[in-house]
């Protein structure tokens, strides 16, 4: 007949994990959430860009209008921001004159607005460009 104590040895649970398994898996686990910690700041940082780029456009449209209405001698150089509704959008307007050989007496009539849409301090900027006959 066999020892008890023997018997005691052998019906020893030997459920559990190991610390190896456990450092296996929680390094599965870091990598994965690092992986999916850089896909979230990458879309944040899609969505900032795409939302940019719907909107200044759109701004920069209506700057040309506002420009567009105003009568010669009042064309000049501006810039600014557009208050509370678009907070961290800027807006800089810049008209020269048109020197072109190509287009000879009618390009002195021809003025040219640049107008610069920016986002948090130039991080993202758009840029448009139209040109204007004013006829002295």
């Amino acid at each position: 007949m066999r020892n008890i104590r023997d018997l005691k040895v052998k019906l020893k649970p030997t459920a559990g994990f190991t610390l190896l398994e456990i450092m296996v898996s929680i390094s599965i686990i870091a990598i994965v959430l690092v992986a999916v910690y850089r896909m979230h700041t990458q879309t944040i940082s899609m969505n900032t860009s795409v939302k940019f780029y719907s909107t200044a456009p759109l701004l920069a449209h209506g700057k040309i209008a506002e420009f567009g209405i105003n009568p010669l001698n009042e064309l000049t150089d501006d810039s600014g921001n557009f208050g509370e509704e678009f907070a961290g959008y800027r807006w800089n307007v810049s008209i020269d004159d048109v020197e072109s050989e190509f287009l000879g007496v009618t390009g002195e009539d021809l003025k040219k607005i640049d107008v610069t849409i920016s986002f948090n301090n130039e991080e993202l900027t758009y840029k448009l460009r139209k040109y204007r006959f004013v006829r002295d």
